[in-house]
């Protein structure tokens, strides 16, 4: 079976551009003695966390609890959850997955910490503390150098709980004199400073200028986007993820409709430009995705030399990997273009 037998909308992955992705990453971490963790939000699939990890990643890294379960459950032996895992529900289930993995979590509030350290006392079972540090981003994170200091030595303090390091997102220059300041404090307080993460695709193989990262979490890069196309991550050539779809319409001269609305691909625009198309047509580069209907899919045609028929498939690469895979249930993994497995997303919809 190929790609080609298999109806549309279709959401397929290039095994050949996935392993030569991990492998580019996982050798400039090695080159640079980086500490690599990927982020799995992007791919959802437990056969290429283990890739990930055959090819000499430290661990994973989950943006949910559901997700973390799910690769524990496929055998990844350690994970980082990047996200606050708060209230008892989700701290019982959190203290019981530690029980089957090495787990460690990152949170800006000493309420998760103390939430985390009941739940895991009462479980018998550890968990590792990261300080979520904002340095600069605006999203979730400790304000200041000294509230980091404060809460790695609250959390450390802690029964079941030990305060394992910094993480931050996205690692830019910033990050450097901000840490530079935790260590110090750390010293002060007799605290080792732990291990200090960085994250985001979009500069990640800068991430040897900034002396103070032992660790990065990358995940678009597995499978790449127009996004990684726009910001020099990787070239069209390593975008293992593309979605093909049919013209279903050709009701202008200069206008086709497909079956991928916004059901299969992404609103969101490409990050670092301002294109305002809903993908990159691989066969048509001049088409336009100037619009996204639930089911259908309008391509401006006017611009391109030849035009795509009526019937026929295209590819295109969506805007951003990230929130295309989370649409669908199963993805077409391939080799060439003979089909390996149709493969259920197994992480996807993991919301909690």
């Amino acid at each position: 079976m190929t790609i080609d037998d298999l109806a549309t909308p279709l959401l397929t992955v290039d095994m050949d551009i996935v392993a030569a992705n991990i492998s580019r990453l996982q050798s400039y971490a090695d080159r640079h003695g980086l500490r690599n963790r990927p982020h799995v939000k992007t791919h959802k699939l437990p056969l290429i966390a283990h890739m990930q990890m055959r090819a000499g990643a430290v661990g994973i890294a989950c943006q949910k609890l559901s997700e973390a379960e799910i690769m524990a459950s496929a055998g990844i032996p350690d994970i980082q959850i990047v996200y606050p895992v708060i209230g008892r529900q989700k701290a019982r289930r959190a203290a019981s997955l530690a029980g089957l993995v090495r787990l460690s979590i990152a949170a800006d509030s000493l309420e998760v910490a103390k939430g985390l350290s009941h739940a895991a006392a009462s479980h018998g079972t550890h968990i590792d503390f990261y300080v979520d540090c904002d340095t600069g981003w605006k999203r979730t994170g400790v304000q200041t150098p000294a509230d980091a200091i404060a809460l790695a030595d609250a959390s450390h303090r802690l029964p079941a709980l030990s305060f394992a390091g910094l993480m931050t997102y996205p690692t830019s220059p910033a990050v450097g004199p901000w840490f530079r300041e935790v260590f110090a404090g750390l010293e002060r307080i007799g605290l080792s400073r732990g291990v200090a993460c960085g994250g985001g695709t979009p500069g990640v193989l800068e991430t040897h200028n900034i002396a103070e990262i032992d660790e990065f979490r990358a995940g678009t890069y597995v499978y790449g986007d127009r996004s990684t196309i726009n910001n020099g991550t990787g070239p069209l050539e390593s975008c293992a993820l593309r979605m093909r779809t049919t013209v279903v319409s050709a009701p202008t001269e200069d206008r086709v409709i497909v079956d991928a609305g916004t059901k299969a691909l992404t609103t969101e625009p490409p990050e670092g430009s301002s294109d305002e198309r809903f993908g990159y047509v691989v066969e048509y580069p001049d088409a336009d995705i100037f619009l996204l209907e639930e089911e259908h899919g309008h391509i401006d045609v006017s611009k391109c030399a030849s035009k795509p028929s009526l019937g026929e498939t295209i590819t295109v690469i969506p805007n951003n990997a990230n929130a295309a895979v989370n649409m669908f249930n199963t993805v077409a993994l391939h080799c060439s273009t003979l089909i390996q497995a149709i493969s259920p997303i197994a992480a996807r919809g993991a919301l909690e």
